[in-house]
């Protein structure tokens, strides 16, 4: 197993990662705080009249623990209203308040706990316990106490994880094995019968059973990481080696070249094997970031670097992709073709699907979710053994392990150099790796580790099965994938072809880079050249059409 290095011990510095946490704690937390105030989900707390979804808690908490990440100055103020809503038993909801527990599949009541116990962990790990960590554990013995021996699960995943890293952080064993039976639970079944099938719920078969991630999409990575938590914690390999061929077959078979999840927009829900269509793809923000979680949490169980290059995928290509460059509007969904220009989004947008980002939306859970991911990520960076310092995502920053220090600087993902330098080091041998890139010896400060990662563009072809791009070719560079953008009023997209026995060609282009293909549209005998941008930076440049994969010629 791989120890996590926590955010004291990794700093991020300016470059792609160390920017954008930079922006989210300047502009997205200040954003989404404004937002939950101007529309009543904080004022809930207040006892205010009830507004938002039955869910709007979770993201008031969502934002909480971006803040105790951020060490946001304006946490104390939030959290002291929220601990003023909790009743005297220790629960806490402020819609369901007076008529508890009575809607498991769609009131989000669990669900809600598990991101304030979140928010109280992250607090714990970053400053101490407070009036708030109080009241999470309040939140936590209630849960407890109502539901340890009951036969119910809620609707929403969520709990379950939060309630690990409870135990994590106080030791209390209670909060592990109430963890522990929420998941062997699922599958029972735990849930009624509705509209979208117990699947969307993942209450169709139990965890151990499930060949597949299945159903709603943030559902399912939820569950999954709350099913690795318990099995790290008790032992369970047999619980471990489920979660990690299910994830190996739904990488291979029912995830986007972008690393996004879920290509129905009904249920929100993955598709069958092979089911992806780029146009209709929902890959949603919140489903990235599940992902995300689950990669890394399987990285730090088994050591295997193939989660962390999931976790890179997808993280550079959904969750940077959300954003737009200010920071103050998002994407939801995130399709891998656009054929018509979105509308301009102002105020709240109603609905999640679009070709534009949106300030804020009636269910705003991709914000507050990108708040306390962008956060956390010095987290994701890297990790520690007893025998050195493991890199698995290269930015700038400053790495500490065990008495061994370290710089990084790269220009990564668009330089492939990387450049570790030991600041300082023990007398004893230290392993340094960046990827498959290791070296094991006894470092003295100033000595360099530097790796030359591939990030030369290079085409891509889908799987054959996968009928809805059968024939086409994408482009990736590094970690990034590229994608055709047309402004409104540009060339249209629909009939290009692409002649995918050229090498694509790399220009640079005020610091960004962009790609030449040669391309003919049907019809036409002319050629035209396709300026390919990376895909996290597609929409900002107001209404466009977009498409990844291009058919080739």
């Amino acid at each position: 197993m791989l120890t996590p290095l926590g955010l004291d011990a990794v700093r991020l510095s300016p470059g792609f990662w160390g920017d954008l946490r930079e922006l989210n704690q300047e502009v997205i937390i200040g954003h989404c705080l404004d937002w939950m105030e101007k529309l009543g989900w904080i004022g809930n707390f207040r006892g205010e009249p009830a507004r938002g979804r039955e869910f709007a808690d979770s993201e008031v908490y969502k934002l909480l623990e971006g803040m105790a990440w951020a060490r946001d100055p304006r946490f104390d103020e939030l959290a002291e209203t929220v601990v003023a809503a909790q009743e005297p038993d220790g629960y806490l909801n402020t819609r369901w308040s007076g008529d508890r527990y009575r809607d498991f599949e769609w009131g989000h009541e669990l669900y809600c706990y598990g991101h304030m116990i979140q928010a109280g962990v992250a607090r714990w790990r970053t400053s101490g316990e407070h009036a708030f960590t109080d009241t999470v554990r309040r939140v936590a013995d209630h849960v407890c106490q109502r539901f340890m021996d009951s036969a119910e699960v809620c609707g929403h995943p969520e709990i379950e994880m939060a309630l690990v890293e409870l135990y994590r952080v106080t030791g209390a064993e209670r909060y592990l094995e109430m963890a522990r039976r929420f998941v062997e639970r699922r599958g029972g079944p735990a849930l009624a019968e509705v509209e979208f099938g117990r699947a969307y719920f993942q209450d169709d078969m139990s965890v151990r059973e499930a060949e597949v991630f299945r159903g709603h999409a943030v559902r399912a990575m939820y569950l999954a990481c709350g099913t690795v938590d318990v099995a790290v914690e008790t032992g369970d390999t047999e619980l471990l080696a489920a979660v990690e061929a299910q994830w190996e077959r739904t990488i291979a078979r029912r995830t986007h070249l972008t690393g996004g999840m879920g290509s129905r927009h009904s249920g929100e829900s993955f598709g069958d094997d092979f089911e992806l269509p780029p146009d209709r793809a929902y890959s949603e923000t919140c489903a990235a970031v599940g992902s995300v979680m689950l990669s890394h949490r399987l990285l730090l169980a088994t050591g295997r670097r193939r989660y962390a290059e999931q976790a890179e995928r997808t993280l550079y290509n959904v969750v940077a992709a959300s954003p737009a460059s200010d920071g103050r509007s998002f994407f939801y969904t995130n399709p891998l073709q656009v054929r018509v220009p979105g509308q301009a989004a102002e105020g709240v947008n109603p609905r999640a699907e679009g070709a534009l980002r949106a300030p804020w939306f009636a269910v705003s859970c991709c914000p507050n979710n990108l708040a306390r991911t962008f956060a956390s990520l010095p987290a994701y960076v890297a990790t520690g053994t007893s025998e050195g310092i493991q890199i698995h995502h290269p930015t700038p920053s400053e790495i500490s392990h065990d008495g061994l220090e370290l710089r990084v600087e790269t220009g990564y993902p668009w330089e492939g150099g990387v450049a570790v330098h030991v600041v300082s080091a023990p007398a004893e041998p230290r392993r340094i790796s960046v990827g498959e890139h290791a070296d094991l010896r006894v470092w003295a400060p100033g000595d360099v580790f530097a790796v030359d990662l591939d990030v030369r563009p290079r085409w891509v072809r889908p799987d054959p099965r996968v009928d809805a791009v059968r024939g086409c070719v994408a482009v990736e560079r590094g970690p990034l994938v590229y994608c055709a953008e047309s402004p409104e009023g540009g060339p249209s997209l629909e009939l290009v072809h692409v002649d995918a026995e050229v090498p694509p060609q790399e220009d640079v282009v005020d610091g960004v880079v962009e790609l030449d293909v040669q391309a003919a549209t049907l019809g036409e005998a002319e050629e035209l050249t396709l300026r390919l941008v990376p895909y996290h930076r597609w929409g900002n440049r107001g209404p466009a059409t977009m498409r990844v994969w291009m058919p080739g010629m």
